[in-house]
């Protein structure tokens, strides 16, 4: 027994190890993108991130880091901790499957029990360690690895106080994981998910089972969660806010002075019950109450959050150094809320606007009330129980909507016009088909199942769907066997697994109801519980910005216990009819685990991959010294702030987000100085724009000529109530009387700064004109006119592709591409089109940038893939050839494309209609064989894409006349382009195609 017992710990460690090991060969060496290099850069120095913050997480990543050495190591050691807390979940789910395993023998053992145990828990857990999702985030510095870890912890040790429940001290098992769930809140709430699962082994253990008792005992489950949730995490910053008031205002004490006199009294109020539970000999309070102080305990990991915000280091996302901006914080104010029981359809009309509630702001010493966001009121008719289909805030969200739900809606008349309110049985039709089985089940069997591609899927047969690798099941559900031509899948995310895994945790499934119904209902709990549980709460609209399935392996865990279970079905199955029938079932079932492995490994290999770092250090590389870059999202945000912060990468550039340019606590922080840049230039006080105080500033087309920028901005912050629009209920808004604006050009300046290069002074506008196309502009947008107006053309202003598609105010005639980022400059593009500096472009491309491996055989997956398109890699390089061929300079034209494609290679990166005009500037450097061959390269990927689409039958052919269509323009093109070039044999050989494909559409 104790040799088996000590064969059990070895295995379980040995599972840490091997699944360590692998995640360590396939880590991202460097930063990745999305959060992790915001979450590396809090970490390095224990800023703050996004709400609603994962404190703990930063803690721990930042002891990590400090074994880096050197600063460019830090992301490695980052990650590192993803895959140690990765491969430690694998360990303690080993170890789980294990004793449920013990648990269905009972006393009916056979001499080889034990034996089979240990490699059903090693197949479960090892088929889990390689799943598509629980990799992903094993292999970067994300908090779901961790999370992953104290869910597996918990749920483990709510099976070792199971053993000894009845056992003197074994409530400290009970301890532990309430601290343990209490520290998880610093991660992330995923954990919480947990406690109705461990609720329900507490309840078997101690009561005889009934209906009413199980009931019971999920209610109180969901009580404590709500308590956590909304008691502890939301309620304490809210009750703490008025004690704050109350002190601050009331008694003259200084801010957080309420704070520090509420943990005070929570800390009493709790000493004085646990001693009163002592001393009467009341066990089951006292165990709540030192539950509540360990669970508390781990919360208070926020005070990091708050005493890092106080000292304004460079990230310090809303400044949460108070109670009051901490509760905003915690409540994550800035997303909004998702209606849950009740709420509107998202095509209810606003019948009126009211008053927000007042809510306090430090100003001067005292918390002072203002008024909150507005409140909507919406058309009763349009309110559902269940609202799932609700978010008004994109067009996308409206049109995946109808698409998902299939609306056509019941016809209602508002104000005269006709307008349909989407029936409560299309509301449901959108929760199970997108919610439910697009946005979960296809994720599960992603990892169960199969893979068609990493390209993310919004419903077509193409894009992100599961598979079998099973052709004509397949070929019934998509039109094809889940093999596409290589312009459009990418090989290596394609996984098949023939259902396996899948198969056998069903059988699991069903075996563990047969043979010990409560641990099976356990494991269901937990598998509802971080699955579809989390479907509900989310409500996600459609079109995410990104795949989420990383959001649901806690559920993916659960069924992983299954498959081990699976593994003991199968040796009951045989144990009679073969004496080798272990064996036998460990050999057969070990392909599990070894398949998943396999067809995984291409995909989650990262190693040599640093991409996302060298796109940082390229964004700020693009920028003369003392530069305002203006950026947009996370994955041309984040990179920029890792390599920033972590490795000291251009100091002297001010990363400046148009999205949290919204908030008034981010342009605050523009107005300090970080690093070796200094303040933005912003003019305004901060009462010009805090809180809500001009989130919206109308414009209007009253003035029919440019108005000057500085008279426009004096204008829009005056607070006479003459300058405003009054509405007709009476609210007064800022605006603008014009929808262009002139910025008059300091040519002396812009000469001496070196803006403009002495050669090209002629050309130099006298001002620049800003077109509004827009009704109204938003406070980033207000906060950017600012910058333009007190700048004076002292530091060097960019702007990425991404602003300069979304902006409000329109520039790009006075913009320069000068790599990553665009500068304003005083110089007028006829086209409309940012113009080109050759050298500089020339000397960014060919000589500063570098590249992450992107030419080697890495892995490209779509994010990559995505930014790539985003940045316009391939455009910027075919702009700088064109104009090096304008201005003569044919070599150095024939080096930048010969090192586009070194470092996309055309056989690795799909072809687009930038590859077209490149190889018409081919043809004009007399090229001519380089650009046949480049137009054949084209053609040849076109047609493939045809053939595919041709071949899936009548019904999916029709849902892609659209792609068909595309292709053929393609084509036409190319004819076009070698018809001016007088190609006749290329002419004949795709109009020959093409005359045989076009009778088919």
């Amino acid at each position: 027994m104790k040799s088996v017992k000590s064969l059990n710990i070895f295995v379980g460690i040995a599972t840490f190890v091997v699944s360590f090991i692998i995640y360590l060969f396939t880590l991202e060496p460097s930063v990745s993108f999305w959060d992790c290099g915001e979450f590396i850069a809090a970490s390095y120095k224990l800023q703050v991130g996004h709400p609603p913050g994962a404190p703990l997480f930063m803690i721990i990543a930042r002891v990590v880091s400090i074994f880096a050495g050197n600063p460019s190591n830090v992301a490695f050691m980052v990650n590192a901790l993803s895959a140690l807390a990765s491969a430690a979940t694998v360990m303690f789910l080993y170890w789980t499957i294990v004793r449920l395993a013990k648990k269905i023998h009972g006393e009916n053992e056979s001499p080889f029990s034990e034996y089979v145990r240990i490699g059903a828990g090693v197949i479960g857990a090892m088929t889990f360690a390689f799943t598509d999702s629980f990799w992903f985030s094993a292999v970067e510095a994300e908090v779901y690895a961790l999370s992953s870890l104290f869910t597996a912890v918990v749920f483990w040790a709510i099976l070792r106080w199971e053993e000894v429940a009845e056992q003197e001290y074994s409530n400290r098992w009970i301890i532990l994981i309430a601290y343990l769930v209490g520290l998880s809140i610093g991660v992330h709430l995923l954990n919480l998910l947990a406690i109705p699962a461990i609720a329900l082994i507490w309840y078997f253990k101690k009561y005889t089972p009934s209906t009413k008792g199980i009931i019971a005992t999920l209610s109180v489950s969901a009580i404590i969660i709500a308590f956590i949730m909304w008691g502890i995490i939301q309620g304490t910053p809210t009750i703490a806010q008025k004690f704050e008031v109350l002190f601050v205002n009331s008694f003259g004490l200084p801010y957080n002075s309420g704070l520090l006199f509420f943990i005070l009294l929570i800390v009493g109020v709790t000493v004085a019950l646990i001693r009163y539970s002592h001393k009467h000999k009341k066990p089951m309070l006292n165990l709540s109450m030192v539950a509540f102080v360990l669970i508390m305990m781990g919360y208070f990991s926020y005070a990091v959050v708050m005493i890092r915000s106080k000292a304004d280091p460079p990230m310090d996302e809303n400044n949460p150094e108070n109670a009051y901006t901490l509760m905003k914080y915690l409540n994550r104010a800035q997303y909004g809320t998702t209606p849950l029981l009740t709420g509107y359809y998202f095509n209810a009309p606003a019948i009126a606007v009211e008053k927000g509630d007042p809510v306090y702001y430090p100003k001067n010493g005292k918390y002072v009330k203002i008024e909150g966001s507005p409140n909507y009121k919406y058309d009763d008719r349009f309110k559902t129980f269940f609202p799932r289909m609700y978010s008004s805030q994109s067009t996308n969200h409206e049109s995946g909507y109808k698409m998902w739900g299939e609306i056509k809606g019941k016809p209602v008349t508002i104000n005269g016009e006709k307008e349909t309110i989407p029936t409560f049985t299309e509301n449901l039709r959108f929760f199970f088909s997108y919610q439910l089985n697009h946005m979960y089940f296809r994720y599960f069997m992603w990892n169960f199942s199969g893979r068609q591609n990493d390209n993310q899927g919004h419903g077509d047969v193409l894009n992100g769907n599961w598979l079998t690798g099973i052709g004509f099941i397949d070929k019934i559900r998509l039109g094809h066997n889940g093999t596409q031509p290589a312009p459009m899948a990418n090989a290596e995310t394609t996984n098949r697994y023939f259902m396996l895994p899948f198969l056998l945790g069903l059988l699991g499934m069903f075996f563990h109801y047969r043979k010990h119904k409560k641990d099976f209902w356990v494991v269901m709990l937990l598998f509802f519980m971080t699955g579809i549980a989390i479907v509900l709460y989310l409500n996600q609209p459609p079109y995410q910005p990104r795949e989420r399935d990383y959001a649901y392996t806690g559920s993916f865990y659960a069924f992983a216990i299954w498959i081990g279970i699976g593994v003991l079905a199968l040796y009951e199955l045989l144990q009679k009819r073969s004496k080798l029938a272990m064996p036998i079932v460990l050999g057969v079932t070990s392909i599990v685990p070894i398949l998943v492995l396999v067809e995984n490994f291409d995909d989650h290999d990262r190693s040599q991959r640093y991409v996302a770092r060298d796109m940082g250090k390229n964004y700020l590389n693009s920028c003369e010294k003392n530069a305002i870059l203006f950026t947009y999202g996370d994955n041309d945000t984040f990179p920029l702030w890792y390599v920033q912060d972590v490795e000291n990468t251009r100091p002297d550039v001010r990363i400046c987000n148009v999205t949290l340019l919204n908030g008034d606590w981010y342009i605050d922080q523009m107005k300090r100085k970080v690093y070796s840049s200094d303040p933005l230039p912003i003019s305004m006080d901060n009462s010009k724009y805090e809180n809500e105080v001009r989130n919206s500033v109308f414009v209007r087309d009253d003035i029919k000529r440019p108005v000057d920028i500085s008279q426009a901005l004096d204008l829009v912050l005056s607070d006479d109530p003459r300058t405003k629009l009054r509405t007709q209920s009476g609210t007064l808004y800022s605006y603008l009387p014009s929808k262009q604006l002139k910025m008059m050009v300091n040519k002396q300046k812009v000469l001496s700064t070196g803006t403009v290069s002495a050669d090209k002074a002629s050309q130099i506008e006298d001002s620049i004109i800003i077109n509004i196309p827009g009704s109204y502009i938003s406070k980033s947008d207000l906060a950017i006119l600012d910058m333009l107006a007190h700048n004076d053309w002292e530091r060097p202003i960019y702007f990425d592709l991404s602003v300069v598609n979304t902006s409000g105010l329109k520039l790009e005639k006075y913009l320069q591409n000068e790599g990553f980022a665009y500068r304003l400059v005083p110089l007028r593009n006829n086209s409309g089109e940012p113009m080109i500096n050759s050298d500089i472009l020339y000397n960014r491309l060919m000589n500063q940038f570098s590249w992450g491996n992107l030419n080697k055989n890495i892995l490209v997956d779509e994010t990559l893939r995505n930014t790539i398109d985003v940045i316009q890699l391939k455009n910027n390089f075919y702009l700088l050839a064109q104009k090096l061929n304008e201005e003569g300079k044919n070599d150095k034209a024939r080096q930048v494309i010969e090192e586009l494609y070194s470092i996309l290679p055309i056989d690795k990166y799909e072809v687009s209609y930038y590859d077209i005009l490149i190889s018409s500037v081919w043809y004009s450097l007399s090229d001519i064989n380089k650009g046949d061959e480049l137009m054949k390269t084209i053609a040849a990927s076109g047609f493939q894409k045809i053939d595919f689409f041709l071949s899936l039958g009548s019904d999916f052919v029709k849902s892609y006349q659209r792609d068909i269509n595309r292709e053929i323009s393609i084509m036409k093109e190319l004819i076009r382009v070698a018809e001016f070039y007088k190609r006749q044999d290329l002419i004949k050989e795709i109009d020959q195609k093409l005359s045989s494909i076009t009778g088919k559409v």
